[in-house]
């Protein structure tokens, strides 16, 4: 009678979340190892408002191009564009996003995009969420001490948990 190894592969892969913006792009890794989902490095993009759109364009994608360099994610979440009422605040932000998804591209990643309304829903199970219910879920999932800060940042993390969450389920329904 012979003896049979089963290998067991966990799950494992590096999200990064991305929240759009041309003053402020937040960004947020996670990695998730079956079914933790853990903390690997948060923060902001910064640019000023004195300088020209197309230069701001260019930092955006450098700096993003840094991170995704120096992390290596396999995937990444980016949040669709939410239209308001303020059009020329949406064209500067879908300026933005066109940068992040170039950048992704010429990093070769998978880019996958969540409205608003679906990272409430995955976080909270509420659309109508608040802001700060959605930043306690956040600190809450991935176990940390404090609200990320910005808040840019902060919803970065919960795009990437966002995903996180549906490929789960993604994986369980194929």
């Amino acid at each position: 009678m012979g003896f049979y190894y089963i290998r067991c592969y966990t799950l494992c892969m590096i999200i990064l979340g991305i929240d759009p913006g041309t003053a402020t792009t937040g960004f947020g890794f996670v990695e998730v190892t079956g079914n933790k989902t853990s903390l690997v490095k948060y923060g902001v993009v910064k640019t000023s408002s004195k300088t020209k759109a197309h230069l701001r364009l260019l930092g955006i994608s450098k700096q993003l191009g840094k991170e995704i360099k120096a992390v290596k994610p396999d995937v990444v979440a980016v949040e669709k564009l939410f239209f308001g009422v303020n059009a020329k605040t949406a064209i500067l932000v879908g300026e933005a996003r066109g940068v992040i998804l170039l950048t992704c591209a010429q990093q070769g990643l998978e880019v996958v995009e969540y409205t608003p309304l679906e990272v409430k829903m995955a976080l909270t199970g509420y659309g109508r969420a608040e802001k700060q219910q959605i930043q306690q879920m956040v600190k809450r999932l991935l176990c940390l001490k404090d609200i990320p800060k910005p808040d840019d940042a902060a919803d970065a993390l919960a795009i990437a948990i966002t995903h996180a969450h549906s490929y789960k389920i993604k994986g369980r329904m194929s």
